[in-house]
């Protein structure tokens, strides 16, 4: 648990620091009648979560385009992650595969990619350069980022790991809240009527805080108090289904939450499987709260918003 909060509190203050209109995944855009030939999607804004690291790093289908400037048509036209911007014999803008040559060099460790293919990629932008290579391949539909960091053997889960797993991921999500709260000075981490929820769970008495604690206290804990659990769990949801909003998560969607969590984690991957109850590839959110033990009655759509 202590490497959990040390690695919440490093995000949290990240988070902080980011400028409100500087959302990693997308931003509002006007446009006036440019030539294009990319699909456009419209942006929808992110709210600041420290549990997940920048959205941005792991977004697999988004373009954006802008106002095409007429001295340079590429200037402000932007492309998804994974290709670049080139101008055809009429000069006229389109996204192209990024050669991953041309990536920056990694600066550390910390920004190689470990792909579902095993291999360790040296940053996100060489990452996604292969990727977009491997557009409309039964190799390139396959591939996904796996986690953050190189390729390391990750041990097996057993049973009794994976019945553990979400009794620290239920206390961390509510400790997640509880120091948002805390620390939202600004009003910009939470809107009101989230605050209103954290601030009936910071301030109750019973509250289990924040520590190493046994697995044994922790389910304690969650049979006692069942009610503190049962919105972060949905919050989290709600941070997490952003492209489209549409109440299901997808491999990608969920990539800012499993890719920190996995080296820490090695139940992770086994546990969003499971999750996915009806294997369809998605997680609905009544799967999604089945899997950390929240009841039928208690799924609440209102809670995500």
């Amino acid at each position: 648990m202590r490497v959990w909060i040390v690695f919440l509190l490093c995000l949290a203050g990240h988070a902080m620091a980011a400028p409100a209109e500087e959302e990693p995944i997308m931003e509002e855009l006007v446009t006036e009648e440019p030539v294009v030939e990319e699909p456009v999607v419209e942006e929808i804004e992110v709210g600041a979560n420290p549990v997940q690291v920048e959205v941005g790093e792991f977004d697999e289908a988004i373009e954006i385009i802008e106002d095409v400037a007429a001295e340079n048509p590429c200037l402000n036209y932007h492309c998804k992650k994974g290709k670049v911007c080139e101008v055809d014999d009429s000069n006229t803008p389109m996204c192209v595969c990024q050669d991953p040559s041309t990536c920056p060099a990694a600066e550390g460790e910390f920004e190689h990619i470990c792909g579902t293919d095993n291999k360790t990629y040296d940053s996100s932008c060489h990452f996604f350069a292969t990727k977009c290579a491997l557009e409309g391949t039964k190799k390139g539909h396959k591939l996904h980022l796996d986690y953050i960091g190189p390729c390391k053997y990750i041990e097996p889960c057993l049973e009794n790991e994976l019945s553990e797993f979400p009794l620290r991921m239920r206390d961390w999500l509510k400790n997640v809240l509880v120091t948002l709260y805390e620390r939202d000075e600004d009003n910009n981490l939470l809107t009101e009527k989230q605050k209103l929820r954290v601030k009936k769970i910071y301030e109750n008495d019973k509250r289990l805080q924040a520590g190493d604690h046994s697995l044994d206290l922790l389910a304690y804990d969650f049979e006692k108090n069942y009610n503190m659990y049962i919105f972060p769990v949905h919050w989290q949801f709600g941070q997490l289904d952003q492209h489209p909003v549409d109440g299901y998560l997808t491999h990608s969607e969920l990539a800012p939450l499993r890719a920190p969590l996995i080296p820490m984690e090695h139940c992770t991957t086994l546990f969003f499987e499971q999750c996915d109850a009806d294997s369809d590839k998605y997680i609905a959110l009544e799967e999604w709260a089945a899997c950390f033990g929240i009841k039928e009655q208690d799924v609440d759509k209102d809670l995500i918003i």
